[in-house]
C-alpha cells in the first residue's frame, strides 16, 4: 500500500513555504511549525479550474434535473480561487448560496487526450473543493459563469494527497457542526479516470490545474456567519466561514 503524503503550502512568518502536513505540524525545510500557527494558502494555483455537474444521482435529483449522458462541465475562473480558513463573501447580487462538498483532481503534468487507462500518470494527487454556487442565479442566468465564479467561491485545501485511491473516499460535509452531505465517491456517475480523459480531451491540463467531480445530496444554503466543513477521508477537513459583503 502506498505512503500517503500531504503537501500544502502556508504563510510562515510572511513567507510562502512548501512543506507536508504530518500529524498537528506542517514541516518545511528548516522548520515545523503547528497547524494552528500558519495560515493556510491553496496547494496549488491552477490555471483554471473545472467544475462537473450533476454527477452524483442523488444531487441531479433533489434538483430536479436529469443525468447529463456525458460530464457536464464549467469553469471558476483563478479570481475564485480560496484556501483553508479562508472567508466566503457572500455576493450582494444573490440571495441563495450553496455549499457544495467536493473531490478535487489535481493535475501534475501537462497533458492532452489522456486515455483513462493513464489518467493516474497525470494525477499529482487530491484535494478537497467547496463548489459554492449562487444557485438563483444558475438559475435565472441559464449558463453558470456568474452563479460559479464569484470572487472566493472556489475553496480548495487544506492539502494535496497522493498516494490514495479515490474511487471509494467518504465525503461529510458540515454545517455550523451539522452533517448535511454524507457519500462515497464509489457514487460518481463519472469516475476520476473517465474525467480526466473526457477533460484532457478537449483542453490541455497544466499542472496544478483541478478538476472538482461533482457534489452528493444535501447542498443547502448559507448565511453570513456560518461555518462549512468538508472532509474527505485520507485527506483533511476544508473549512470557511461565510462573511457579509463589506
Amino acid at each position: 500500500m502506498s505512503t500517503i503524503r500531504r503537501s500544502a503550502r502556508c504563510l510562515i512568518d510572511g513567507t510562502a513555504r512548501e512543506g507536508t502536513i504530518e500529524d498537528d505540524a506542517f514541516i518545511y525545510t528548516g522548520g515545523r511549525a503547528s497547524l494552528a500557527s500558519v495560515t493556510f494558502l491553496p496547494p496549488c494555483i491552477p490555471s483554471k479550474i473545472i467544475g462537473i455537474g450533476r454527477n452524483y444521482a442523488d444531487h441531479a435529483a433533489e434538483l430536479a434535473n436529469p443525468l447529463p449522458a456525458e460530464p457536464l462541465l464549467f469553469f471558476k475562473p483563478s479570481s475564485a480561487l480560496n484556501h483553508h480558513n479562508g472567508a466566503v463573501t457572500y455576493p450582494v447580487h444573490s440571495q441563495r448560496v450553496d455549499y457544495e462538498g467536493e473531490l478535487g483532481v489535481v493535475i501534475g503534468v501537462r497533458c492532452k487526450a489522456v486515455p483513462r487507462s493513464r489518467a493516474h500518470e497525470v494525477i499529482m494527487g487530491y484535494t478537497i473543493c467547496n463548489d459554492f454556487t449562487a444557485r438563483d442565479l444558475q438559475r435565472t442566468d441559464g449558463q453558470w459563469a456568474r452563479a460559479k465564479g464569484f470572487d472566493g467561491f472556489a475553496p480548495i485545501g487544506p492539502c494535496i494527497a497522493s498516494g490514495i485511491e479515490p474511487s471509494d473516499l467518504r465525503l461529510r460535509t458540515r454545517l455550523n457542526g451539522v452533517v448535511k452531505q454524507d457519500a462515497t465517491t464509489a457514487s460518481l456517475v463519472f469516475d476520476v479516470p473517465a474525467l480526466v480523459e473526457y477533460v484532457s480531451a478537449a483542453f490541455t491540463l497544466e499542472p496544478g490545474d483541478v478538476i472538482s467531480t461533482g457534489t452528493p445530496a444535501g447542498v443547502g444554503p448559507v448565511q453570513p456567519g456560518d461555518v462549512v466543513e468538508v472532509e474527505i477521508e485520507s485527506i483533511g477537513v476544508l473549512r470557511n466561514t461565510i462573511v457579509a459583503p463589506g
